[in-house]
């Protein structure tokens, strides 16, 4: 079977996918039990990989999928405890004084709150927690899940303290030949790792100092009253002010600090100073912009779940102490994250684990303590006594919760499966590549010297079908390393942006899309999103694939 025909068969899935999704507009709870039939379908026709092998890969997406769903459940019952206990009034009233108008409010919540979220948490955790605060504030649920995918980029390879790249780097490249080459030129692996960081903090810094203005553009050409590209232009000099704030300690942090806080200071330093430009009005327009009012929305904008402000019974409550639940979230899930303090390893010490399923190899496991959704209980818990709510109250927002997670559980439970099948692959008899494998192969050996203007897209493809950052740096950044070799290009630049390019296909993963549908009760318009946030993505892996090759041969 030549490579041509292994690269065909091994996108039909996701070229099936991308029809039924984007182009007719089907449900993803109709669409991705087609997709994973027709996955397993190839993996053991064409592929010839045991079906042991693709049970035991279904079994492992599981236990993903009870990863995914008890942070998404987490993320919606802290808002809906918040809800209850009057503090989703107090926040809203509190960006209301820094400023009324919407664009303020993306930069300020989805591109600098969500990025801190990103930097600390990672793993879909930002859209869970930010895209439900936005439509708590108002916002539609369509156009908050669309800016809740676009956080996953800028911030996402150096997400989780870095893990993309401390865990998927070098997962994908540690090996005992390429560090003897390293230790023959006088240099150590994590030197190696350190220069492919600041290489990916440059490209992010670059690029990413439009995504604020991209989000605000596309709401407004998306979600606003006279459809306009122009109303998101106008606030065009405080939307790059507010991407500078981030991206250039980001960027600072990433070439001098390495790979663990570039996303966590650059946010905390743009929310002070954004948040102080705001209330000052420092570059922003005249005018203020809003959404029409509910009534006139589109159908397809609203989510099933609502928050309504008007039935708090009289209650009131200082704006820190409606924030303190959010701020406790950050800060728990920094401690847990940093790899100098111990709270990590001893949440991790709990581990479920399926060993050696069906005699495969395939070990799945959780660590249930150490996911973002104990952490986001652990602080509904702790906001019960601290609001003084009533029994009731949490009673309520434990209902509503769980009526939301039951249609993301059925759409995920084919979803991450799927992903498995496509990621365990690669053991076979005929000897083939992985199915993502055989797709970039056949990619490198059709573009040659403009590899750099593909590298990043190839990271893209591998976070699209994975849902992960890290995962697409483990299956490709060895690849990547082979062909910048085999060119002789600069390594340490192309991996970088296979680095980049997994970040920006988060806005495109189809579970992370699923999972963000489900914070806002949006299932079921999965495509519509989709065929929202490939612009972003596509304009992310174009400059930056552009600046790789200016990186690789001019520079």
């Amino acid at each position: 079977m030549t490579l041509t025909i292994q690269a065909a068969l091994a996108v039909a899935p996701i070229v099936v996918a991308a029809v039924l999704l984007v182009g007719l507009r089907w449900q993803a709870k109709w669409a991705m039990p087609i997709v994973y039939v027709l996955t397993a379908i190839i993996a053991l026709a064409i592929w010839d990989v045991d079906w042991m092998r693709v049970a035991a890969s279904t079994i492992q997406g599981l236990f993903i999928t009870f990863d995914i769903l008890w942070i998404i459940f987490g993320a919606i019952l802290l808002l809906n405890t918040l809800k209850h206990s009057g503090a989703v009034t107090a926040i809203r009233s509190g960006f209301t004084s820094i400023s009324s108008d919407r664009r303020v409010q993306v930069i300020i919540i989805a591109w600098l709150f969500g990025s801190f979220i990103e930097g600390a948490a990672g793993f879909g955790t930002p859209a869970a927690i930010a895209a439900p605060l936005m439509v708590a504030l108002g916002f539609p649920a369509m156009a908050a899940v669309m800016l809740g995918m676009m956080i996953q980029s800028t911030a996402v390879t150096f997400g989780a303290c870095g893990t993309p790249i401390l865990i998927g780097v070098r997962g994908g490249l540690e090996n005992p030949e390429l560090t003897a080459n390293l230790a023959t030129a006088g240099v150590s692996f994590d030197q190696y790792l350190g220069k492919i960081a600041a290489n990916s903090a440059i490209f992010h810094g670059i690029t990413g100092t439009l995504i604020p203005l991209l989000m605000i553009v596309m709401m407004t050409r998306f979600f606003g009253r006279k459809k306009s590209w122009s109303e998101g232009l106008s606030i065009l000099p405080f939307a790059i002010f507010g991407g500078l704030a981030f991206t250039i300690p980001y960027t600072l942090t990433g070439i001098f600090l390495g790979p663990e806080f570039p996303s966590l200071i650059g946010s905390l330093i743009g929310l002070a100073i954004v948040t102080f430009a705001a209330r000052k009005k420092f570059l922003l327009p005249n005018d203020t912009w809003d959404f029409a009012p509910q009534t006139q929305w589109d159908s397809a904008w609203n989510g099933q779940i609502k928050i309504e402000l008007d039935n708090q019974q009289g209650k009131t409550m200082s704006t820190w102490l409606a924030w303190s639940p959010y701020v406790l979230v950050a800060l728990l899930l920094v401690l847990s994250r940093l790899p100098q303090l111990p709270f990590g390893s001893l949440l991790k010490s709990v581990t479920i684990q399926w060993e050696d399923v069906l005699g495969t190899g395939i070990t799945p496991s959780s660590q249930p303590f150490y996911l973002p959704g104990t952490i986001l209980l652990f602080v509904v818990a702790v906001t019960f006594f601290l609001h003084r709510m009533k029994p009731t109250e949490l009673k309520a927002a434990v209902t509503e919760s769980g009526k939301i997670l039951l249609g993301a559980g059925f759409v995920l439970i084919f979803t991450v499966p799927m992903v498995r099948i496509y990621m365990n692959s690669g053991v076979n008899s005929p000897g083939l590549p992985a199915m993502p494998v055989a797709m970039a192969q056949w990619v490198a050996e059709n573009v040659g010297r403009v590899w750099p203007l593909f590298a990043p897209s190839i990271g893209a493809l591998g976070a699209f079908i994975a849902g992960s950052n890290t995962v697409s740096n483990l299956m490709f950044s060895l690849f990547q390393h082979s062909v910048a070799r085999t060119l002789g290009i600069s390594t340490t630049v192309v991996v970088a942006l296979q680095a980049v390019g997994a970040a920006a296909g988060n806005m495109i993963a189809i579970h992370n899309v699923v999972a963000a549908s489900a914070t806002v009760g949006l299932l079921g318009k999965e495509g519509l999103t989709l065929r929202k946030t490939i612009l972003p993505t596509l304009y992310y892996v174009t400059l930056v694939g552009l600046l790789g090759l200016i990186a690789v041969y001019l520079l």
